[in-house]
């Protein structure tokens, strides 16, 4: 902003009393403060619509007194702008904002005066607050001759510019303040780059550190949530004249917030009226690692721990490295340069290259090919690097090119070992660095490690046998030690006959329903039995159970139960249909038993329990971040599509809902209990029953009142289980007074433009709002009430993964009020059997 001028000076304030007597010292209820009129430190002054508001303040607990502009409509004061941020006031009853004689804008107390505004070149200014929260010196022309846009502090509101003019050479830009209770210039500025055109940086003094890429039109390059928005209308501006970026709101009336904050953060608010807080659009950077150079030199930024460490040979030049410390780290033992013992280079895998000083040169063997030519281009990379006492690092990637880093290795991040995009790369170090004989410990310990291992594994699984043998003799029972399972066999399953009281197989086999069979001895011993302490649920298919066979592996293990009246249909339905289906999203059956009258499926067993131990359970819900929720949702929506299109069956699972989500033991979510599920022929679209099953809350209208089902019966309940992992809530609550369920819920929001509200307050400062946005609007198109209008789920997987992807604008979903739910225009006047939800779940589990 523009830098204010002190005058302290006893004429100066004999001058300013006799100001303030002149003109009466209080202001009417305007938007204008005019010549000859006094703001006191009481008073202020309001945008014309009771927006904006101009006065003094004092920042937290500081009783520093400052003049700004903040909110009125946010309970707690958002301050938007400063006048006085580098040179506070005491609190003095003499304390005033006035225009002086000479058209400036000034602040004056007791001892001293602070101008605020430029020359005005003009002796008749009024100062007028405008709706846009922009303060405007004009003449009475009317003719804007300073105003507060032109200085902002750390607040981009709607109408700012950020950018440069080419004629005055005028800057545009953001500062963040020094902490939440001192607005003067912090350590971080948002600025255009005249060097680089249409880019914005986020600067740390002279040093770069995040940059918004280029403008392609629409965004910047490295922030793609700029186009899937609903809400800012971003532009860039450009001519001989300035350059400069600027927003818009599509509706005036939400309220947002566009800050660099003290830690040096970009973000953007919308305020939510209805929980009466801020919440968060998109922040930049995201994370510490995406910070330029936030370990500084020679630093490692971890991805996942969001923490640096010193490179292998250096040590930190600070007190200590943890959160992100620009001081970097120091070689511990310098180079040696081809004097005395060679260096030597440490490998580093899973990494991003740094953005230091390189050099790219192709081998001198690039025309030949052959494993031993590319071991020898690595060679000669290495040596190449060797040989130059500036070489630092050097890589030799899968293109044949040698890549070597010279001085400082500035920005090298750290991967996860599952990243695709993890490279390696060798730092040069001391070779004193490398301790010889750290070679033969090695190997001695890898002996050490193995004896140990041949020796107390297998001791320890005979005493383990030896047990269960004594444990079976007291019972009476045999000895199941020697039971394996029986990999080889196969069945049938064409035929209820099958699945009768004999325990003899049918003779009607077909290949392709082969399936491993399990005994009726080796399942027992798995789960101890079907003790009690290894139960994990029931439904109405019967118990389930957690077991562990022989070879180690746990399985969860599905007992028909022999008093119950249903589950046979199902058992014969599921086994057929899933041992045919492969895909990572599909819970995996490893085989059934059928002996001994027992009709058992065994799967393999999912640690993580299933969605709605999470998703509706408030201890849990906190696990479930923001990034585990995305995977979860598109994993679904892949698992679902196989079904529908890649499978070698058509097949319509009937039974969506989020206690049939399993999750492994990496949140990775498995659909399961395909014993509703019915396979369809190529040609077929649509089928009719005269017995719903399924469960409540996610059946669609078509199915739940006529009993037709087809590939959008499925989309239906996927958009109700979006709608759940975004929110945290249960379709079958009631949220709203004129909504019936979470369906009605969200589209009220919708159509107000609320919907935002909807999502998990767990999720607080993780979502990025237009991919949330985005979601939400998904979801709506798949749960409309006619089925024709929801889309495919191979549109929806499109429409989730590209934002580029169109989305039309949804209908009202199906049950999402009284009237809907009554009023159905395709209800039949005869109604198929509806089964009691009690009647209609394969099973209901704890812990898988």
């Amino acid at each position: 902003m523009a830098t204010g001028r002190v005058v302290p000076s006893i004429c100066l304030f004999v001058l300013s009393c006799f100001f303030l007597k002149v003109f009466n010292g209080t202001i009417a209820a305007t938007d204008t403060l005019f010549h000859g009129q006094v703001m006191r430190d009481s008073e202020s002054v309001r945008s014309a619509d009771n927006t904006f508001e101009l006065g003094f303040f004092s920042p937290g607990s500081s009783t520093k007194r400052y003049v700004g502009i903040w909110r009125i409509n946010v309970p707690s004061k958002d301050v938007v702008w400063v006048a006085n941020r580098d040179n506070p006031f005491s609190g003095s009853s003499q304390l005033v904002l006035t225009i002086n004689d000479d058209g400036y804008l000034v602040i004056v107390d007791s001892r001293m005066t602070y101008r605020v505004s430029d020359d005005p070149s003009s002796q008749n200014v009024s100062a007028t607050l405008l709706d846009s929260g922009n303060l405007v010196l004009r003449n009475e022309n009317f003719d804007i001759l300073w105003q507060s846009f032109d200085y902002p502090t750390d607040t981009f509101l709607p109408g700012m510019k950020l950018g440069y003019s080419r004629k005055t050479g005028k800057v545009w830009s953001l500062t963040s303040w020094v902490d939440e209770e001192d607005p003067n210039i912090g350590d971080f500025e948002v600025r255009m780059d005249r060097s680089k055109s249409h880019e914005v940086f986020l600067m740390r003094g002279s040093e770069a550190l995040w940059s918004t890429g280029a403008w392609d039109g629409v965004r910047f390059a490295l922030m793609p949530e700029m186009r899937l928005n609903y809400i800012f209308n971003y532009s860039i501006y450009s001519d001989e004249n300035e350059t400069y970026f600027s927003y818009a709101l599509y509706d005036p009336s939400i309220i947002t917030r566009f800050i660099v904050s003290v830690s040096g953060q970009l973000k953007e608010f919308s305020w939510l009226n209805t929980s009466q807080e801020w919440v968060l659009f998109w922040a930049q950077p995201r994370a510490l690692c995406d910070v330029f150079n936030s370990c500084g030199p020679f630093g490692s930024c971890s991805k996942q721990s969001e923490s640096c460490q010193c490179l292998r040979g250096f040590y930190s030049s600070e007190r200590g490295i943890g959160r992100g410390q620009s001081g970097g780290c120091t070689r511990r033992m310098a180079l040696n340069c081809g004097i005395g013992d060679k260096d030597r280079f440490f490998r580093m895998d899973d990494v991003s290259y740094p953005l230091s000083s390189t050099e790219q040169s192709n081998s001198s063997y690039s025309s030949l090919s052959g494993p031993e030519v590319s071991n020898r281009d690595a060679k000669a990379c290495e040596l190449a690097c060797l040989n130059s006492c500036s070489c630092t690092a050097y890589a030799y990637n899968k293109s044949g090119h040698c890549l070597k880093w010279f001085g400082d290795i500035l920005d090298l991040q750290q991967l996860s070992g599952k990243d695709p995009d993890g490279k390696t790369i060798f730092i040069k170090l001391s070779a004193s660095e490398f301790d010889s004989s750290g070679g033969a410990k090695k190997f001695w310990w890898i002996i050490v490690i193995a004896v140990a291992l041949v020796v107390l594994l297998p001791a320890s699984y005979i005493v383990s046998q030896w047990r269960k043998s004594l444990k079976n003799k007291e019972t009476g029972e045999a000895d199941t030690s020697q039971d394996i399972l029986l990999f080889d066999m196969e069945m049938s399953m064409t035929s209820s006959s099958e699945f009768s009281g004999s325990d003899k197989l049918g003779k009607g086999r077909r290949k392709d329903a082969a399936l491993p069979l399990f005994s009726f001895v080796s399942i027992s011993v798995a789960t101890e039995n079907f003790s009690l302490e290894n139960k994990l649920g029931e439904g109405g298919f019967g118990p389930v159970y957690k077991g562990k066979l022989l070879n180690g592996q746990e399985i969860a293990v599905k007992r028909l139960s022999k008093r119950s009246g249903q589950g046979l249909e199902e058992l014969k339905n599921e086994t057929m249909l899933i041992a045919k289906l492969q895909h990572r999203n599909l819970v995996r059956l490893l085989g059934c038993c059928l002996e001994q009258g027992e009709k058992i499926l065994i799967y393999e067993f999912m640690p993580n329990k299933s969605l709605d131990a999470f998703l509706f359970d408030p201890n849990n819900r906190g696990l479930l971040d923001w990034r585990t929720r995305v995977r979860i949702i598109e994993g679904i929506a892949q698992g679902i599509l196989y079904l529908h299109q890649y499978s070698r069956l058509r097949i319509i699972h009937r039974d969506l809902k989020a206690s049939n989500i399993l999750l492994d033991s990496d949140m990775n979510p498995k659909i399961s209990d395909f014993g509703l599920a019915r396979m369809f022929g190529g040609d077929e679209l649509q089928a009719n029953t005269n017995r719903i099953v399924g469960t409540y809350g996610y059946m669609s209208p078509e199915y739940a009142l006529e009993g037709l089902f087809s590939i959008k019966s499925d989309v239906f309940s996927f958009g109700v289980l979006l709608l759940e992992i975004v929110s945290g809530k249960k379709n079958t609550g009631f949220y709203h007074s004129n909504s019936l369920n979470l369906l009605g819920h969200t589209w009220e929001l919708w159509k107000e433009g609320r919907a935002p509200e909807l999502m998990d307050p767990s999720l607080e400062e993780q979502v990025s709002y237009p991919v949330l946005l985005r979601y939400i609007h998904v979801a709506l198109l798949c749960v409309q009430e006619i089925a024709a209008d929801r889309p495919t789920m191979s549109d929806v997987v499109s429409m989730l993964t590209n934002e580029l992807t169109v989305l039309n604008s949804p209908k009202e979903p199906a049950f999402s009020s009284a009237r809907s739910a009554i009023n159905n225009p395709n209800q039949h006047a005869s109604r198929p059997e509806l089964c009691s939800v009690n009647n209609v779940t394969v099973s209901l589990m704890e812990p898988r």
